[in-house]
């Protein structure tokens, strides 16, 4: 019984003594580890940055940490690259070369202007006539809306601005007129802008033709002015769309326009827009191109430009929706449309007034 009990308390010692032995060979190791580590070269280190503007740019946003002389650490930012560009406002005239399917509605609209701006701007050229415009013509562009006026002998700046109903403070305060303000001069010749100025225009149009008097002077107004006295159907004051599209295609209506440009393609049918008689048929003058007229006999007309060939001959009397023609682009024009115009006792109205919505 003795010897047995020996033995456990031995055999219990023994297993004490090699799990002492175990536990200091695997401190021993794990101190020489750290040791050996603290003596090799420090590897570069990835931080992120924290700067809201490298956010966008995820190639720059890890960057290696370097250490300093006195060995602490810091992050090297790369230089941001950004310049912020003021929108400023043009100061300067463009030159435009028009080109095909252009108008002066277009033109003015691409240029953040009005279109009255682009006619005064381009006098000697359009002469207050939107459709004189043409292919490859160049025309000057103001930067703002107003008159661009070359500066003749004996003109003052009050004078200007007066004629223009225009503010002198506005014509020396735009930088674009690269004024001295300590002594404001301007040669003859010298181009200027009138911000605000506006001037009457001159129009030029085919007057007003009733049926009861139909009859103007074909030297003056081209070989499609009717002769003689008329009489015939008359309109309901309903009108339709005298094109198979309808939608706009150039200028729209405005003071310079007085009338709407539909979309209609070289060839497509031309329709009268309510009954009446036909009191112009043919070559107009004024850059209208090949017109029909037609007096509907209730204190309207209306009017149709710009056709590759007319079918509708003085005197006729039609009812709406009867084929008077076919769209083209003869007269002053940079593409095949439809010059729409209606008038009333002989004033001028919207078509989009008397128009069914498109």
């Amino acid at each position: 019984m003795s010897a047995t009990k020996n033995n456990v308390i031995s055999g219990v010692a023994w297993l004490v003594a090699f799990m002492l032995t175990s536990a200091a060979v695997y401190l021993a190791w794990g101190l020489f580890t750290r040791i050996d580590q603290s003596t090799s070269p420090a590897a570069p280190v990835e931080k992120e940055l924290s700067d809201p503007l490298t956010q966008d740019n995820p190639s720059s946003m890890l960057i290696p940490a370097i250490n300093s002389v006195e060995g602490d650490k810091g992050i090297r930012r790369k230089a941001l690259l950004y310049t912020i560009i003021p929108n400023r406002p043009r100061q300067d005239v463009k030159v435009y070369k028009v080109s095909t399917g252009d108008s002066v509605f277009e033109i003015a609209s691409k240029f953040g202007i009005q279109p009255e701006t682009v006619l005064w701007a381009n006098y000697e050229q359009l002469d207050d006539n939107p459709d004189m415009i043409a292919v490859d013509m160049e025309l000057m562009i103001p930067p703002i809306d107003g008159v661009y006026y070359e500066w003749q002998a004996g003109d003052t700046f009050e004078g200007i601005a007066a004629s223009f109903e225009a503010s002198v403070d506005d014509i020396l305060a735009f930088s674009g007129n690269r004024l001295d303000l300590t002594m404001p001069t301007l040669a003859p010749g010298t181009w200027v802008m009138v911000p605000g100025g506006h001037r009457e225009f001159r129009q030029w149009i085919i007057p007003v033709i009733p049926r009861g008097r139909a009859g103007v002077s074909s030297a003056v107004y081209g070989s499609g002015a009717c002769s003689g006295s008329y009489e015939g159907a008359y309109g309901s004051g309903a009108f339709i769309w005298p094109a198979g599209n309808h939608s706009i295609s150039g200028n729209d209506y405005w003071s310079g326009h007085l009338g709407i440009d539909i979309a209609a393609g070289e060839g497509a049918p031309i329709y009268a827009a309510d009954s009446g008689v036909v009191v112009f048929a043919g070559w107009a003058t004024g850059g209208y191109g090949n017109m029909v007229m037609i007096d509907h006999g209730n204190g309207y007309q209306t009017l149709y430009a710009h056709m590759s060939s007319v079918t509708a001959v003085c005197g006729q009397s039609l009812s709406a929706g009867r084929t008077i023609g076919y769209s083209g682009s003869t007269g002053n024009s940079t593409g095949p449309h439809l010059h729409f115009e209606v008038r009333y006792h002989g004033g001028f109205v919207n078509p989009w007034f008397v128009l069914p919505a498109p």
